[in-house]
């Protein structure tokens, strides 16, 4: 039930404002136009780079900020300057890039708003068709990341693979580190004090909204803290079943303009 009038709407992006073809749905926008027009704010918040997550805001005029690289930075969208930025551990940096190169598993860093990889592979492109980024390719990301701080560090692998390696890590990082999957076949890395859920309270206030005002509109793993946050979530109707079991209401899927569902009913109604 929400228990406020809403003051800030909170989109994931992939699989949610937006589906494979990356294209923002004629109802969606209007949608969101409508709302707007009503003094209702919006923000993204997306495991996507900032350089990947601007054109979607830009198309949307959007203003403020928007959250990105699952929580970890926090990026101005007028200025492109970082609020606040958590990368990963340094320690669980150097132990992670290790891991990758012993075991032949593709990973990437981020340093800054840049994406840096050790080679340009099918999974390399598979990650930079859908952000739509080039990536800079260095020798060795162990040595390249030694000392220099990463946002996130992320696997990309087969959806079986990726589960295998999600499994094997996650209990020798232990509490070093948070885990999570925005999509099948990606592993993402992040510091522990990291989720949507934490960046949304930060951004929250940013708008001049409390929690208990937004309302936040998600499709996978990693949106659980986002929803669990929110005043009121909403889950995408194509989410698993444990972020479903635990939203407050459940719309359409991004085929079927979920997120206009989501803000008719729960915004504009």
């Amino acid at each position: 039930m929400i228990t406020a009038p809403i003051r800030l709407v909170a989109l994931d992006l992939d699989g949610t404002l937006v589906g494979a073809d990356l294209v923002i749905r004629p109802r969606v926008r209007e949608a969101i136009a409508r709302a707007q027009e009503r003094g209702t704010a919006f923000t993204i918040v997306t495991g996507r780079m900032f350089a990947a997550t601007r054109p979607f805001a830009n198309a949307l005029g959007l203003a403020g900020c928007v959250v990105c690289y699952q929580g970890a930075a926090v990026f101005d969208l007028d200025s492109g300057s970082a609020l606040m930025q958590t990368p990963v551990r340094q320690d669980v940096t150097r132990e992670v890039f290790a891991w990758a190169d012993a075991h032949g598993v593709h990973a990437q860093g981020y340093d800054g708003d840049v994406l840096i990889v050790q080679q340009i592979n099918r999974f390399s492109k598979r990650y930079t068709d859908l952000a739509k980024v080039e990536p800079v390719v260095v020798p060795s990301l162990a040595a390249y990341f030694h000392d220099r701080p990463s946002l996130k560090i992320v696997f990309v692998d087969t959806a079986e693979r990726a589960a295998q390696h999600l499994a094997t890590i996650a209990p020798l990082l232990g509490e070093r580190a948070y885990l999570t999957r925005s999509n099948a076949d990606f592993v993402e890395i992040l510091d522990p004090g990291v989720n949507k859920g934490k960046a949304l309270a930060f951004v929250a206030g940013r708008f001049d909204a409390t929690l208990e005002q937004t309302l936040a509109v998600g499709d996978a793993w990693n949106d659980l803290p986002l929803l669990e946050a929110a005043g009121f979530g909403v889950a995408m109707g194509s989410g698993p079943p444990e972020l479903l079991a635990r939203a407050d209401a459940v719309v359409a899927d991004v085929a079927h303009d979920g997120v206009a569902e989501a803000i008719e009913r729960f915004v504009l109604a």
